[in-house]
């Protein structure tokens, strides 16, 4: 079967490598339409044999999505084929609306049993307003038994029509009465790309974006307007970081939030020159002077990329953080026959001072398979901002303060692989009922810390002890090769010794890190995703970062060399 799908794949790279051709080069059209017609020609005799000859039952469906994946794997990982059981979710990740009940869902195994269970409702959807609670797991849907299904074929069963009816039943754990059921209306969900804004470090109005779908901008607007009302907000932080990206025309809106109208933002350039298109901000701005800066990370992508580099090069606002994603592409969709789409690239964008950001060249490939990168360090061309300061081409938006991101520690990363910090957050919060302090108080204190010390099983904690592994590998390599003597294997057992993992010392020592795991998943039972974000602020070394450089007289402006000559 294996086999049969490489050649249907290759049936469609070579009508994927053909049709280009024809677009190139009208005086070989006739060669090259042949040469499409040929190629569809080769690739539906070819299913239609093996269909009728292979051993086996052929799952065409299946196949041929895999034939036409294989294809677009080959452009970019941007370009891709929707089949029409996955449009719906494209839609909502682009409107930020759909029909259901509001909330996260995920797919987990607990003491030998497969489960889909409630991960975190919506702030004020029907799934909160009924009472599901994370950690719940659900067992039946309008009568019909879940216990089989699937993390999507749950969700496809929720999702439907508003003031449609649903029956839910769930097992709670940690309550004496666990199985519970609830009965509501579907609704239209709305996502909210603004999940918090608020002040922070005595005169910061922060605002939290993270996404862009058709809401983002006009709710960042409204953030704007709404902290600039209060008087001790003399600076904004626009957060940028982990949101992937979305809708181009929200980044231009919030970039014309703090820049005058008609200011240009940046131009597409696809295929040929008449596709190129230029786009500036088209609305009045809320406010041109008061310091801004923009917080990315490694996660920033897309449209959060125009959004801090455009500013950047407008020299409008400081960029806070590490080097963002590097995405300088852009994606439009078509319609396919049978309710499907075609996500595809279509350009490339270029920021206001004419650079490109795109970290790979998906057209261009190293020896060994790989994609090359779009520049290097030494070969990247050097492109000015508004007021004259040198920035970069390619490899993402470089921020002008760094911030380096937290190393995510092997033990940490082992809680919330298997759920630690989640179990233990849906039992406290059931043991605390109403005695949970807000997020701008709550902390993880001494007992609470302990309290989740006991409640991590030994026994059941897969914990990869590195050093203990590798240790023990180089100890066979030595006996292997003829290194392995007593004096060896006492130096052996002395370092053992030393490395030995104590999972009670690992955890005191990354308490902070697990501290705020758990005070994550506190927060979000109890206050949903603003709480998350108002309580995760406390402790933010981007933000003080950010405070420092506000608070530094002139510090802002210099860094913006706002005092330089503007040449756009």
């Amino acid at each position: 079967m294996k086999k049969t799908l490489k050649y249907l794949a290759w049936g469609c790279v070579a009508l994927c490598l053909a049709a280009p051709t024809a677009l190139a080069d009208t005086d070989r059209a006739v060669n090259d339409d042949t040469a499409v017609a040929r190629s569809l020609d080769i690739f539906n005799s070819l299913y239609k044999e093996l269909n009728t000859f292979y051993v086996d039952t052929i799952d065409a469906q299946k196949a041929i999505e895999n034939a036409i994946n294989a294809m677009l794997d080959d452009i970019d990982p941007y370009t891709e084929y929707i089949p029409s059981k996955e449009t719906d979710e494209f839609m909502t990740l682009s409107t930020g609306e759909y029909g259901g009940i509001g909330s996260y869902l995920m797919e987990r195994t607990v003491d030998g049993r497969k489960g889909v269970y409630i991960s975190g409702p919506y702030e004020g959807s029907p799934a909160a307003r009924a009472g599901l609670r994370a950690g719940d797991r659900i067992i039946m849907i309008d009568g019909d038994s879940t216990d089989t299904w699937t993390s999507e074929q749950v969700s496809k069963r929720l999702k439907g029509q508003a003031n449609t009816h649903l029956t839910v039943k769930v097992v709670r754990p940690y309550d004496e009465d666990s199985i519970k059921t609830f009965s509501f209306n579907r609704e239209t969900i709305s996502v909210n790309p603004v999940p918090y804004y608020g002040v922070t470090r005595d005169n910061i109005g922060y605002i939290d974006l993270t996404t862009f779908n058709e809401k983002s901008a006009q709710q960042v607007r409204d953030a704007v307007i709404a902290l600039k009302k209060d008087p001790h907000v003399k600076n904004i932080v626009l957060d940028l970081r982990s949101n992937g990206g979305g809708i181009v025309e929200g980044a231009i809106q919030i970039v014309g939030c703090f820049v005058p109208k008609g200011t240009q933002v940046l131009v597409m350039r696809g295929r040929d020159k008449s596709s190129e298109r230029t786009y500036k901000t088209t609305s009045d701005p809320v406010d041109t002077k008061i310091p801004l800066a923009v917080l990315i990370d490694g996660g920033s992508a897309s449209a959060s990329e125009i959004t801090a580099g455009a500013l950047q090069d407008l020299d409008r606002a400081v960029i806070i953080g590490s080097r963002s994603f590097g995405k300088g592409l852009v994606q439009s969709t078509r319609s396919l026959p049978y309710d499907g789409m075609l996500k595809v690239t279509i350009a490339k964008y270029y920021i206001p001072s004419g650079r490109l950001i795109q970290e790979v060249d998906y057209g261009n490939r190293n020896a060994d398979g790989s994609y090359k990168k779009t520049t290097t360090d030494s070969t990247a061309r050097v492109f000015h901002t508004a007021h004259g300061r040198e920035v970069l081409e390619g490899g993402g938006i470089m921020p002008d303060i760094k911030v380096e991101p937290r190393e995510l520690k092997r033990i940490v990363y082992n809680i919330m692989r298997d759920h630690w910090d989640f179990d233990f957050a849906t039992r406290y919060v059931a043991q605390h009922q109403g005695g949970i302090a807000s997020p701008a108080d709550f902390e993880v204190t001494d007992d609470m810390f302990n309290e989740f010390k006991e409640f991590l099983n030994p026994d059941k904690f897969e914990y990869d002890k590195v050093c203990e592994q590798q240790l023990a590998a180089l100890r066979k390599t030595a006996t292997a090769e003829g290194y392995m003597n007593d004096s060896t294997a006492a130096q052996f057992d002395r370092l053992e010794a030393l490395l030995k993992h104590d999972l009670d010392h690992d955890l005191d020592l990354h308490r902070r890190d697990i501290a705020y795991l758990l005070s994550q998943e506190i927060m979000d039972r109890v206050y949903y995703q603003r709480g998350q974000v108002e309580n995760s602020i406390k402790d933010d070394e981007y933000l003080d970062q950010a405070k420092e450089m506000f608070d530094k007289p002139g510090e802002y402006a210099r860094i913006l060399n706002l005092k330089g000559k503007k040449r756009f």
